[in-house]
């Protein structure tokens, strides 16, 4: 189980204007600027549960993953992760979790993958024989089979993605961070891994925290969503949720006016023609349910985090 409680982030980055003359000047004294990445977010996540953390650019998400990962250690607040607080004991720690950053790489770059999955049996301590068995069933369910042999610099990017939500699984790991697993994959590729993620929660499982601006990912994978913005949480539910909120913050349509003077076009069979405006949406199929990428849009507007 994982509890958040009043979690604080922040950091210091360092600011200048162009130009060598402010270069000079950086050297005796910087100015810094403090970022709130995080401010007093909390939520509690049990074992087996498959959860969307989506936001905007600079939101905190990635902070949060670090947090949880024992990368980054807290300005204020308490984290536990099974009873662990994330960067103490990190040899034991990570044992338990398994983590993909989808811009971040876990293997070697110039041996072949196995090579790469060998050197990670080796750090984590893998028993031999739960090596073996972790390693044919990740390779027939990734379908790896023809990649193992092959440098990593030599696989496509899909092919690249499959091989490092293994490696981060060798170890049969409780808990999955996924920051942005599917970015830049084909269409074909990206239902592979959302496959292949929804049947080890369902065979092992293994609680999962999504990070992504891939809304058809969160739509496939997750049954519950905490949308945080500028370091702050913003809602906590399900997609049903999202969509109730979106729907609130959706404007009246408001019907066009006519002058008094004006008479509205009557069509052939006889009911008044409505002229639809190209730019305008308030007109459009009301039976039509908008995407979760639009949902997502309206919210961020009405909450005025963009």
């Amino acid at each position: 189980m994982i509890e958040f409680n009043n979690i604080c982030k922040t950091y210091q980055v360092a600011r200048r204007g162009s130009g060598f003359g402010n270069a000079v000047k950086t050297l005796f004294k910087r100015e810094y600027t403090t970022i709130n990445a995080i401010s007093n977010i909390s939520f509690s996540i049990h074992d087996g549960e498959m959860v969307g953390y989506i936001g905007p650019n600079g939101a905190g998400k990635s902070t949060t993953i670090k947090i949880l990962s024992g990368i980054l250690t807290l300005d204020g607040g308490t984290c536990l992760v099974n009873g662990q607080v994330p960067w103490k004991d990190r040899k034991e720690y990570v044992r338990q979790i398994g983590v993909v950053f989808g811009q971040r790489s876990q293997l070697w770059w110039d041996i072949p993958v196995m090579d790469s999955f060998e050197l990670l049996q080796a750090i984590y301590s893998i028993p031999v024989p739960r090596y073996r068995n972790n390693l044919d069933e990740l390779t027939q369910l990734l379908n790896l089979e023809e990649l193992l042999k092959t440098p990593t610099r030599q696989l496509s990017l899909g092919q690249r993605m499959r091989c490092e939500i293994a490696a981060s699984l060798l170890h049969g790991p409780k808990l999955l961070f996924l920051d942005e697993p599917t970015i830049g994959l084909d269409a074909v590729s990206k239902i592979a891994v959302r496959d292949f993620i929804k049947r080890m929660n369902a065979e092992h499982k293994t609680t999962v925290i999504l990070a992504t601006h891939d809304m058809q990912d969160i739509e496939a994978i997750t049954n519950r969503v905490i949308l945080i913005g500028k370091g702050r949480k913003l809602l906590d539910g399900t997609l049903e949720d999202l969509r109730l909120e979106a729907e609130a913050a959706e404007p009246e349509c408001k019907s066009p006016e006519t002058s008094k003077d004006e008479k509205p076009e009557i069509s052939e069979d006889g009911n008044p023609e409505i002229l639809e405006d190209e730019n305008s949406e308030t007109l459009k199929d009301k039976g039509s349910k908008p995407d979760l990428d639009h949902i997502i849009a309206r919210l961020y507007e009405k909450l005025n985090i963009m």
